[in-house]
């Protein structure tokens, strides 16, 4: 019997393609999909015709509970601490033959706490975390980082109800590269620093540019969402679940200032900005071009994904971010009109 699956931010962009790539792998399986405006949902339909649309945001308590009962997977692409908390509630309740499978997305701005704490940016720190055997210091990082109050309610579900609940964290980097989703297609961090060089006239370095982070293409990253919906149909497949379901999805390292000067060459061969160099930016100058400016290019985020390949044999196989900043500077040229 094919198994009914759940999905929530099927028209962002994470979810979108992650949608395309178990709707293709699986046309036999059952979906649904949560989608709160109208239009988009009259996209997503005409793309998708044998997907159950369900209308109702992430606040829609009621429905979403309900959908999660009736559903054998859960993939949550978008989600609330408030309403996961809720729906984790119920399967305190399910009989252990019929777990409820969790799929949560995290980030791994999580890793970037030290920055946070001390207000740090462009400048590199050695910290490094892997999801094998480094697993237990990543899903015991402290309570003040980024995200890490909805991983904790996924963690503490599945300590609570270890047999009718099964959860995957699924925690990605920077995130790059075309969408196949219905609706957004496109990432933020790169972008918007590729829409701020240009609307600017002018390439800049967040502070000495040195700090790093890693990266992920979308389309890789969905193959680890299939590979975890794969393995909850067979009920649990090669994957590891509940304390040891965490899975960084990355593609190597790379250090934003070579994307920032990259963006400024690139800008400058296209004729949007006519010089090639960067300014140096303080983290006042940054945060006036966008609020979470050094969060997004400043910050330090280092995290292998060893779980992914070892179980699986997850390959990433597109390009690399710094290859493909010609195009994401054409998108956003285009977005603003040029």
């Amino acid at each position: 019997m094919a198994p009914q699956v759940f999905i929530t931010g099927t028209t962002g962009y994470i979810g979108g393609d992650g949608l395309y790539a178990i709707a293709n792998a699986h046309p036999d399986w059952e979906l649904s999909a949560l989608v709160r405006n109208k239009d988009k949902a009259s996209v997503l339909s005409s793309k998708y015709p044998k997907i159950r649309v369900v209308h109702g945001d992430l606040d829609s308590n009621d429905i979403i509970e309900e959908e999660v009962k009736k559903a054998d997977i859960t993939s949550l692409t978008a989600i609330t601490s408030l309403l996961l908390r809720a729906l984790l509630k119920a399967p305190s309740t399910t009989p252990p033959e019929r777990p409820v499978w969790l799929i949560h997305t995290s980030g791994t701005g999580i890793l970037t706490v030290e920055d946070q704490r001390a207000g740090t940016y462009g400048i590199e720190r050695p910290k490094e975390y892997n999801d094998w055997e480094g697993v237990s210091e990543l899903i015991n990082l402290p309570a003040d980082a980024f995200h890490r109050n909805v991983d904790e309610i996924t963690i503490n579900a599945g300590k609570e109800n270890p047999t009718s609940v099964r959860t995957a964290i699924v925690c990605p980097p920077t995130i790059y590269g075309q969408g196949r989703g219905p609706v957004n297609t496109k990432s933020v961090q790169a972008y918007l620093l590729s829409a701020a060089v240009i609307k600017r006239g002018k390439g800049f370095l967040v502070g000495k540019g040195e700090n790093v982070w890693h990266q992920v293409h979308v389309q890789d990253l969905s193959n680890v969402y299939l590979a975890l919906g794969d393995a909850a149909a067979e009920g649990g497949g090669k994957a590891t679940w509940n304390d040891e379901g965490y899975y960084l999805a990355e593609n190597g390292s790379f250090v934003w200032g070579d994307i920032q000067r990259a963006v400024a060459q690139s800008a400058f061969e296209q004729k949007y900005i006519q010089s090639p160099e960067v300014e140096v930016l303080d983290g006042k100058q940054t945060t006036e071009i966008l609020s979470a400016g050094i969060y997004a290019w400043g910050s330090n985020s280092r995290g292998h994904s060893l779980r992914a390949r070892k179980l699986f044999g997850w390959e990433p196989k597109q390009p690399k971010l710094i290859e493909l900043i010609p195009e994401i500077v054409a998108i956003e040229a285009k977005g603003l009109g040029l």
